[in-house]
């Protein structure tokens, strides 16, 4: 459970237990706004009908995230209640879709179209799929750490996130590394 992933590539998945029962679909993403990780998945049923299930799937509980599911032990897996997700969005656990990134100097570096997670044992934010203004639909990953400020109109990244970015998932682990080991020298 290594690599980066967008977050609209996670919605939609099937939750399939290791016996290869078909549980539910991954609805929406639940992220930790203060500590930027992922809380857990709110779900919804399997097939053309079903609507959201009163249940969530805490990340720690998920055994593996695979390009075609999200895989858990067995059933017991997911939480008989999503009060995870309500915490979360009450704690400002929002939205950032649409949000616009500016740095801290107030440069614009666009608008928020995805999230990119790294899916590692502790899954984080690592940065967003950006849509910089005047550039059509023109998108570019941006690796964020440690950003100063999120809401969900605006986040708000040090000046030096705008020199490291990425074209694709493949060139974003050097975007990443690049921007941390500056961030560290500046430090």
């Amino acid at each position: 459970m290594t690599g980066y992933v967008r977050a609209s590539e996670i919605a939609k998945l099937p939750v399939v237990t290791l016996g290869g029962e078909d549980v539910a679909q991954v609805k929406d993403i639940v992220f930790d706004a203060a500590h930027g990780g992922v809380r857990c998945f709110t779900l919804s049923g399997r097939g053309v009908f079903s609507g959201p299930l009163r249940r969530e799937l805490l990340w720690s509980r998920v055994h593996a995230l695979g390009p075609d599911a999200v895989m858990v032990r067995d059933e017991n897996a997911l939480a008989d209640d999503d009060q995870t997700a309500r915490d979360a969005t009450a704690s400002g656990g929002g939205n950032v879709i649409g949000a616009r990134v500016m740095t801290e100097g107030g440069t614009s570096l666009g608008k928020i179209v995805d999230v990119i997670i790294d899916s590692g044992r502790k899954p984080a934010v690592a940065g967003y799929e950006v849509e910089p203004e005047g550039h059509g639909r023109h998108r570019v990953l941006l690796p964020v750490i440690n950003p100063v400020a999120i809401s969900g109109e605006m986040v708000l990244v040090p000046d030096v996130t705008a020199e490291f970015t990425a074209g694709d998932l493949a060139g974003f682990s050097a975007a990443v590394h690049g921007l941390r080991t500056r961030l560290e020298q500046e430090a």
